[in-house]
């Protein structure tokens, strides 16, 4: 044993006098240019080739890299033995990362990929600002020389549009609306936000699954086709219509879009806008991939049926886009403090629709028989979604969502006696909410004063002879409508006026009168 320790030392002893040898003989700059000949030599040989994507770029931060961090995130928690774990500000979810010096394959278009996530110790620390980290952080990528222009001019590309997609999910998304009289925030921003955390979903919503599996496949589409809109030549925008009777639901749909999407809300008030200009600018400060409501339509402002209004010999108004004053009104002359239909149709299909991309314009009224048809056409509002009384399959949701139970565990007795009043009362889903949710401990109680509830108002509607009209003429539905009446009793009143919209007619008419007489 002793006579292997002195031969090991020996053939060190030779090493290290080989290698001062070599240090005098051959000087630094022939040294470097060996090692150099070495590795060309060897990656001439070698099938593989490989980038360095670093943390900081001189003094700034590579935004690839993030993106890479953020992309293999995605799916390294199905594959990975040793992960890391963060989570960012405001974010609600868990983020999943390779560990120091750890590997990961990747298969992209059919080419295999290596990521190795590289830390190393920062041999000397200069000067810089901000400081630079301890830590040199990084990842290398390894791949065939034969797939170089796949990786370097999709697969990146694909890397960032993916990370943006996560990060969008991840954030905190929020509800915005507009201030009031057109002011500005501190950023000088004329919105205001606050969190948005609705919990609607498309699981949730009370409506017919056929027809939300619509919905949800149109969403599909139109957030996937960004190549679509460019190859027609189109705006990356798409018109919802909401309408139907109060309590159906329309706010709830606009939640449920929102999450489905990813997307950012913007509550428009249409009362709060004086002109076309200031309706212009509160478009231009909106994102992408965002959501612009406008609910009530009807009630915001004076948007009636032309058609209707000139058959019923109705004065016009400055709303009336065949008025010329009323046409010039929105940007100049004396009526500058007042929103054109004209402004409206350029605000959702206009030119300065097209300022952003992928954002969706939903409308919402409980009466679209007067709402204009230049704001029902196809290409402003694409799809028109009536929200309708709550229907059978519409109640069995709402059983599984305040009772958690199915309509078949109830009985098919039970069942039956559901659907079949369901259908005859024309209840909606708020009404049918409150009956379940002050009786959501006790299963049983709750669907007793259910049928009771639809029985009864199926037997008042079988007396009007199911004819909604005549139903209002004795009164049968007014609590049906009492919440829209109480909105527009609250928003008809103009600024600086004291009386409503019916006074205000009879006096105008009564100074008519007057002049005529005169």
């Amino acid at each position: 044993m002793k006579e292997f320790w002195t031969s090991l030392a020996s053939l060190l002893g030779v090493l290290a006098f080989c290698q001062s040898l070599l240090q005098m003989v051959f000087p630094p700059e022939l040294r470097f240019a060996s090692l150099k000949f070495l590795n060309r030599l060897f990656n001439c040989f070698s099938f593989y080739c490989y980038y360095d994507i670093t943390e900081i770029d001189g003094v700034n931060t590579n935004e690839l890299y993030n993106a890479v961090q953020l992309y293999l995130s995605s799916f390294v928690s199905a594959s990975g033995s040793r992960l890391s774990l963060t989570r960012a500000i405001n974010s609600s979810a868990t983020t999943f990362g390779l560990s120091n010096n750890d590997c990961i394959n990747d298969v992209f278009d059919g080419v295999a990929v290596q990521w190795e996530h590289v830390v190393t110790q920062r041999q000397s620390q200069t000067y810089s600002w901000p400081p630079l980290p301890d830590e040199k952080r990084g990842f290398m990528l390894r791949i065939r020389k034969r797939d170089k222009d796949i990786i370097l001019d999709f697969y990146l590309n694909y890397i960032m549009e993916k990370a943006n997609d996560i990060r969008r999910k991840n954030q905190e998304r929020l509800l915005y609306t507009n201030s009031r009289g057109g002011s500005l925030d501190s950023r000088r921003h004329p919105w205001e936000s606050v969190p948005f955390k609705h919990p609607s979903t498309f699981d949730t919503l009370a409506m017919d699954p056929e027809r939300k599996s619509n919905i949800e496949e149109d969403l599909r589409d139109f957030a996937a086709g960004q190549a679509f809109y460019q190859r027609t030549g189109r705006a990356w925008k798409r018109g919802y219509l909401l309408y139907g009777p109060p309590g159906t639901g329309k706010s709830s749909m606009i939640a449920a879009m929102a999450n489905f999407l990813g997307y950012d809300i913007y509550d428009l008030e249409l009362t709060e806008v004086h002109s076309n200009s200031e309706l212009r600018k509160l478009l231009m400060k909106t994102s992408s991939k965002s959501i612009i409501v406008i609910e009530d339509i009807d009630c915001s402002v004076n948007l009636s049926n032309r058609a209707k209004a000139t058959h019923a010999g109705a004065p016009r108004s400055y709303y009336d886009s065949g008025a010329p004053d009323a046409a010039r009104g929105g940007e100049d002359g004396n009526n500058n403090n007042t929103i054109t239909l004209s402004g409206l149709l350029n605000f959702t299909d206009g030119l300065w629709s097209c300022c952003g991309s992928e954002r969706i314009f939903v409308f919402t009224t409980n009466h679209i028989e007067k709402l204009d048809p230049a704001l029902l056409r196809s290409g402003r509002m694409d799809m028109h979604i009536y929200m309708s009384y709550c229907s059978y399959p519409a109640l069995k949701i709402l059983l599984r969502n305040y009772l958690g139970s199915e309509a078949e565990e109830l009985g098919e007795a039970a069942a039956s006696e559901l659907r079949e009043a369901a259908e005859k009362a024309k209840m909606t889903p708020a009404d049918i909410s409150e009956v379940l949710i002050k009786n959501r401990r006790n299963k049983e109680r709750a669907v007793g004063e259910l049928l009771e509830v639809l029985r009864a108002r199926a037997e008042r509607n079988e007396k009007c002879g199911g004819l909604r009209e005549e139903c209002e003429l004795n009164g049968v539905v007014e609590e049906m409508e009492e919440e829209e009446q109480e909105k527009r009793a609250l928003e008809s009143p103009k600024e600086g006026s004291d009386c409503d919209d019916d006074s205000c007619k009879k006096v105008e008419d009564d100074d008519e009168e007057k002049e005529k007489a005169k």
